[in-house]
């Protein structure tokens, strides 16, 4: 590869993870053909973007962008896979669901909306981390909830306005 290639593959890489708030590495080595085809499947179904990366032009990439990767680049030892994806929790989820047929791939780090995460000992909290929407639905339930109490209570009064003050000043 020459030194132009280079210099256009960290500029690739620079971009991508500009453009992303979702950054996961992880080590697929030793998965054979067909597990491998099948975890590419998975993230394209996901919406996860997986690409094997060489781990210096990553790291000259990560240094060229203005987000703040702690220990990440610490990580880039041995073969590194980069899986990008608009969901928090989705490329965890993904990695966890895969691990019950094999004991790869293995979580060596993940930066989620400028949260630095390292090791594979933290893949079950960023499974366990909320999307926004999930957030945003949990709120609208929260929301919603009193909502629906009183509009219960008040049929429960029978429609007459003695029923309905009794419900209204219990609420």
């Amino acid at each position: 590869m020459t030194r132009e290639e280079k210099a256009i593959v960290i500029e690739d890489l620079t971009a991508q993870l500009a453009d992303n708030a979702i950054i996961y590495l992880a080590d697929i080595s030793g998965l054979d053909a067909v597990a491998t085809s099948n975890l590419r499947r998975a993230c394209f179904k996901a919406n996860i973007k997986l690409a094997v990366v060489k781990n210096t032009l990553l790291a000259k990439a990560m240094e060229a962008s203005d987000k703040e990767f702690g220990e990440l680049p610490d990580v880039l030892k041995g073969n590194t896979s980069l899986m990008l994806s608009e969901t928090g929790n989705a490329p965890a989820k993904l990695i966890k669901n895969f691990r019950k047929k094999s004991d790869k791939p293995l979580l060596k780090g993940a930066f989620i909306e400028e949260a630095v995460y390292v090791g594979d000992d933290n893949l079950e909290k960023l499974v366990n981390i909320k999307s926004k929407e999930e957030v945003i639905g949990d709120i609208i339930g929260l929301l919603q909830s009193p909502a629906k109490n009183v509009i219960s209570g008040l049929k429960s009064g029978g429609g007459k306005l003695a029923g309905i003050l009794k419900t209204l000043s219990e609420k």
